[in-house]
């Protein structure tokens, strides 16, 4: 067989997608290679740049490496280059450093913001069609706050910590909803009101969110307002400016942070190939995903435009990315075995999931069921992480599962924080759980059992100066008598099973106390602090309801510090005062482990301690402010 070249050019999601599907169904076949090119070494999560731009994950955690992805695939050939046109007549797809023959190409350059033309936007607003453009926006959100932050001229101050996003599809819904997340955090940082951070999600219809059922658009609206987004409908920006812009009713908005999110439109790039361009400059496609000038020539993705379903064209999400790459290649494993690539598209959307920050989002799957909240973020995550396994990319599932659940800062994810490893605090938990556990099982007789309660007055504690007296010779007889057989008694005891030393219970063995008797020191202390039995009664009772109250913090993870602190100091006494064995020591180590702030997950020092970090901070020191004796202030 002749060697057969196939090139994919674009790595986004449909170029990603159809080559590993490619790679996989020829891998057996040595004359076939596929060429993947791309002006980035990395594949963008594009679905996550909210994320990056708001400052919820790293920099980084949306940049997924080639050669990572392809590492296993030896019939992929990886291009870092920018595809400048196709030679169709010769078949050749040429780059600005080389040339690839091909047999079919696929084109999946993707798409990029579409501002209509609006003055303006180029100059003084932002876009997020890019992990570069995030990037740019995340930093001049923070210059902007941090300049509002001192600005004393209160109209400055209002346009420098007023962020607009005009659009309300998903990029712009989820970017405001993001960035509204990231809002305390931008504050408690520059020292000012969060409520001073003001945003506004501006749009031309009537309604917002229309790729939406209305039910879920308008739960998502009202979850907005909660939050403290005003939404403003029927508002067209025909204008921005530095620190405003203009609205078509003639008013002027104050801001210097505009977001345009109110359309996209295919990579200028797709003007250079000479291919039939529809509607907002799409390549015209037919029903096979071939382009309508040559039928060598497939177009996936945001920059093919099929009218078959809608005038529109098919919607420029992932789904719609993935289905038309899976019936381009399809086409072409056809045609390369010799049959009529005639496989038709077929749209398949199994629902649509908007988030609004890290913790709430609207869902609709499958037409039916509707979700919001948890639910719908989770059924989010479970979307993107499918699109790797349907890559075959264990590596970045398990990092995009890291990224959004263990390495998130500030709370931000769909867990509020629990889970987060930045405290590397989640892995205690169980231990913290078991050890509150171990206190109160230990407790439950001393309180419930009527034979062996600590709250009657009935000694429990071994001390021999606690012990009633002998009070006459006959006793004193008798209990020599009854010593003398007692001790005779346990020395046979003691024959048959001595005491190991071990820091496990084994089988048949006796475990070996970690004092038989105290030492002379702590003889002294404790006989001094408890002199007699009526101290002891109390003693008894006190620390029963001390254990009772070690164990409840440790389960509720309140106050998590102290309660390990003091199972440290109990477990010692213990020890000391003869009442321990070493197979129980390990209450020391499992108690220190737990006082790493494990109560902050899973627990109520999530919320008590940073309170209580407040209310003390603020009593003794104030509260800090960017301004002091500024009238701009609240």
């Amino acid at each position: 067989m002749a060697q057969k070249n196939i090139v994919v050019v674009g790595a986004g999601f449909a170029g990603v997608y159809a080559t590993k599907r490619l790679a996989k169904h020829f891998k057996r076949d040595q004359d076939v290679t596929i060429t993947l090119i791309d002006r980035h070494s990395y594949f963008t999560y594009m679905t996550e740049l909210h994320e990056i731009a708001a400052d919820r994950t790293p920099e980084d955690a949306i940049q997924y490496d080639l050669q990572r992805l392809f590492c296993r695939r030896k019939n992929v050939n990886l291009v870092t280059d920018t595809v400048t046109n196709i030679d169709r007549e010769n078949k050749v797809v040429k780059t600005k450093h080389g040339a690839y023959p091909y047999d079919y190409v696929m084109l999946g350059i993707g798409s990029e913001p579409n501002d209509f033309g609006t003055p303006g936007v180029k100059e003084n607003g932002f876009t997020l069609g890019s992990w570069e453009q995030a990037i740019q926006l995340k930093a001049h959100i923070e210059d902007v706050v941090r300049r509002g932050a001192v600005e004393q001229d209160p109209d400055k101050r209002k346009a420098l910590l007023s962020i607009v996003v005009v659009g309300s599809g998903f990029t712009g819904t989820e970017t405001i909803g993001e960035l509204r997340d990231w809002r305390d955090v931008l504050a408690k940082e520059n020292k000012i009101d969060p409520e001073e951070i003001t945003f506004s999600l501006m749009e031309m219809a009537p309604t917002i969110m229309n790729m939406l059922d209305r039910s879920d658009a308008d739960k998502a609206e009202r979850y907005m307002i909660k939050r403290g987004i005003k939404v403003m409908k029927n508002t067209g920006v025909i204008g921005v400016h530095e620190d405003y812009v203009d609205l078509k009713d003639g008013s002027t908005f104050p801001t210097s942070t505009l977001i345009w999110t109110a359309g996209v439109k295919a990579t200028d790039q797709a003007k250079n190939f000479g291919l039939t361009q529809g509607r907002a400059g799409r390549i015209v496609v037919n029903s096979h995903m071939e382009s309508q000038d040559d039928p060598n020539v497939y177009v996936v993705g945001d920059v093919s435009f099929f009218a078959g379903n809608s005038d529109r064209g098919e919607p420029q999400i992932v789904q719609g990315a993935e289905a038309s790459a899976q019936t381009a290649l399809t086409n072409i494993e056809k045609k390369m075995a010799g049959q009529a690539g005639d496989t038709d598209y077929k749209a398949s959307y199994s629902g649509f999931m908007v988030s609004l920050g890290s913790r709430y989002g609207v869902a609709n799957i499958m037409g039916w069921l509707h979700l919001s909240g948890f639910f719908a973020m989770l059924m989010k995550h479970l979307v993107n992480m499918l699109y790797f396994v349907q890559i075959f990319s264990g590596y970045y599932l398990f990092q995009y599962f890291m990224h959004e659940f263990f390495r998130t800062r500030n709370d931000r994810n769909l867990m509020r924080g629990h889970i987060s490893r930045q405290g590397n605090v989640l892995w205690a938990v169980p231990a913290r759980i078991f050890l509150g556990l171990m206190w109160l099982v230990d407790c439950w007789p001393k309180i419930f059992s009527s034979s062996e309660s600590w709250f009657v007055d009935k000694l429990r504690l071994p001390f021999s100066w606690l012990q009633p007296a002998a009070t006459s010779g006959a006793s004193a007889a008798g209990a020599d008598a009854t010593s003398a057989a007692s001790g005779a008694a346990a020395d046979a005891t003691k024959e048959a099973a001595k005491a190991v030393f071990s820091l496990s219970y084994q089988y048949g063995k006796d475990p070996m106390m970690v004092f038989d008797q105290m030492p002379n020191w702590m003889y002294s202390i404790t006989k001094t602090l408890i002199p007699n039995q009526q101290v002891a009664f109390f003693m008894q009772k006190s620390m029963t309801v001390i254990e009772v109250l070690i164990g409840l913090a440790l389960v509720a993870g309140l106050f998590t510090w102290l309660s390990g602190a003091v199972s440290v100091a109990f477990t010692a006494i213990f020890c000391l005062s003869g009442m321990f064995y070493w197979v129980n020591i390990w209450m020391i180590p499992m108690a220190i482990a737990v006082m790493n702030g494990s109560g902050r997950s899973f627990g109520l020092d999530k919320w008590v301690v940073p309170y209580l970090q407040k209310v003390f901070g603020k009593w003794r020191y104030g509260k800090p402010k960017a301004l002091y004796g500024s009238s701009v202030m609240k």
